[in-house]
């Protein structure tokens, strides 16, 4: 087993940026694949960002491209979200998972999650 722990959420303007934080305890991290999702009101949950358990590759859902960057420190076992140029629609709470058995894009495949942090942008 693996827990995960978010932070960093909040609120912030259009415009503004944000750093959320992942910090894994348990089982060997570094091993892992990491992906965000968010869920906005009414709306499934969606990919976000994936990175690879080295931190070498990253992938991105083309809405937050060139404005986030998935990042990892696996000595400290955690992983980061830098959130640039946020916009209202990035709105949504967002959750790190871990471990995903298949497709990084597809929420259930991922086997471990985080509780989740608030995300909100105002216009």
């Amino acid at each position: 087993q693996v827990q995960l722990v978010e932070s960093g959420g909040g609120l912030v303007q259009t415009g503004g940026f944000l750093r959320l934080s992942c910090a894994a305890f348990g089982r060997t991290f570094s091993s892992y694949l990491m992906g965000w999702f968010r869920q906005a009101p009414g709306k499934e949950r969606e990919f976000v960002a994936a990175i690879s358990w080295s931190g070498s590759r990253t992938y991105y859902t083309d809405s937050v491209k060139g404005r986030f960057t998935f990042s990892r420190d696996n000595a400290k076992n955690t992983v980061y979200l830098q959130m640039n140029s946020l916009k209202p629609e990035d709105t949504a709470i967002y959750y790190c998972a871990a471990d995903p058995s298949g497709s990084y894009i597809s929420w259930s495949r991922y086997n471990f999650w985080g509780q989740g942090t608030q995300v909100t942008v105002s216009s």
